[in-house]
């Protein structure tokens, strides 16, 4: 415990002791962006112990109990429009692997094909990644590939530039940036909640099977600033606010027949309730269908699950992450979604020598393997570029 605490107030203290503005900070996370899903490590803030909460309707039904056991790629938008789609066909059409999680909002905000729905244009800037929306569905169906649409929600840099009233803003009243010059707009703000919840409607009209929200938090370290912001809120805890939003996404989209899927930090199965951020593991899980925890090895640091060097380790780094996991989402009995864990498909040379190993056909098979003897069936592979390895026994 003393080193697995001693790790974590590590963490903390490099990714917010000093904020973004510490330049080592920013090193280190900028690294990690092309492992993270989308998002960098943040800290955790020790709330104590979590109490299992069911819905409140407790009414939450699989709206596709006959759907595939899913084993999917992270597809961009650049890629799902362009060149680079081709050869990932051919990879899902010559593999076990039967889905493509793609970015249908992307990590600046951006709406990535042109969508002319007016409530869309409203808040939402569109570009032409995907040029036909219509083209790439119907080539998905095509392909037999269970389609997943990535959302990413509060880091929305396109829509706090567009509506600042809808971000932080400074006293002087400039939108608040983090150290890589991005914004967040305000999870307190429900038109917010219903923006995103509409582009995925669109998303399941289009076709898409299941929506997968990213970025389901407030800021890394904005419990440090929220003080010196400026920004509408509630009484409501930022845990139950960010909660809340899942909820009310899971109730909207129900009914359309799709999936409600939330990314999460992997060490949030791990410890109590990040409450700075917002995120409480067992909170989200009890209102999604599924829930995919990052458990990347190259994100544990010395110590975790008894690893000197997590990264070197891949099948016990997944193992301990999986049992931390069950443990977490058990006591909740029926309302445990099902486990789909983002794993890793990238080497982490960022470590540094000695740190790390090349990723390839035998690390990929050993986190598969470990999800495996963990009870785990369902997976997700993040390539930030895409470049997924050759030759992988997806069983």
């Amino acid at each position: 415990m003393d080193i697995f605490f001693s790790t974590m107030m590590l963490m903390y203290s490099l990714m917010t002791g000093t904020g973004e503005e510490n330049a080592a900070a920013n090193h280190v996370a900028a690294s990690m962006l092309n492992a993270a899903a989308g998002q960098t490590i943040v800290e955790t803030a020790f709330a104590g112990n979590i109490t299992p909460v069911l819905p409140s309707d407790d009414k939450k039904q699989d709206p596709q109990p006959d759907a595939p056991v899913v084993k999917g790629i992270y597809v961009t938008a650049h890629s799902a429009g362009g060149a680079r789609m081709e050869s990932l066909l051919k990879l899902v059409d010559d593999t076990d692997l039967n889905s493509m999680v793609i970015d249908i909002k992307d990590d600046n905000g951006y709406i990535t094909y042109p969508t002319q729905t007016p409530e869309l244009l409203e808040k939402g800037t569109p570009q032409k990644y995907i040029k036909d929306i219509g083209v790439l569905m119907t080539s998905l169906k095509q392909h037999h590939i269970y389609p997943i649409a990535r959302i990413v929600v509060f880091k929305d840099t396109a829509l706090a530039r567009k509506q600042p009233e809808l971000s932080f803003l400074h006293s002087d009243g400039t939108i608040w940036k983090n150290g890589r010059g991005e914004s967040f707009v305000n999870p307190y703000r429900e038109e917010v909640w219903k923006y995103n919840v509409d582009i995925a409607k669109e998303a399941a009209r289009l076709g898409f099977k299941e929506i997968q929200f990213d970025y389901v938090r407030f800021p890394e370290g904005f419990e440090k600033r929220a003080e010196s912001l400026q920004f509408d809120k509630s009484d409501d805890s930022r845990v139950n606010v960010v909660a809340g939003f899942v909820k009310y996404a899971r109730e909207q989209l129900e009914p359309l027949g799709v999936r409600v899927s939330v990314d999460i930090f992997g060490y949030a199965a791990s410890v109590p309730a990040a409450e700075g951020i917002g995120q409480d593991f067992v909170k989200i899980s009890n209102d999604v269908h599924v829930i995919s925890p990052m458990i990347y090895p190259s994100h544990y640091s010395t110590g975790w699950f008894k690893q000197k060097d997590p990264d070197k380790s891949p099948y016990a780094t997944i193992k301990g992450a999986m049992v931390d996991t069950h443990k977490k989402l058990d006591p909740i009995g029926k309302s445990k979604p099902i486990i789909r864990p983002w794993i890793q498909d990238f080497t982490a040379s960022w470590l540094g020598k000695g740190h790390y190993v090349k990723y390839g056909k035998a690390e990929v098979e050993a986190q598969i393997k470990a999800l495996e003897d963990s009870g785990v069936t369902e997976y997700l592979l993040w390539n930030a570029g895409n470049k997924y390895t050759a030759g992988v026994d997806y069983k």
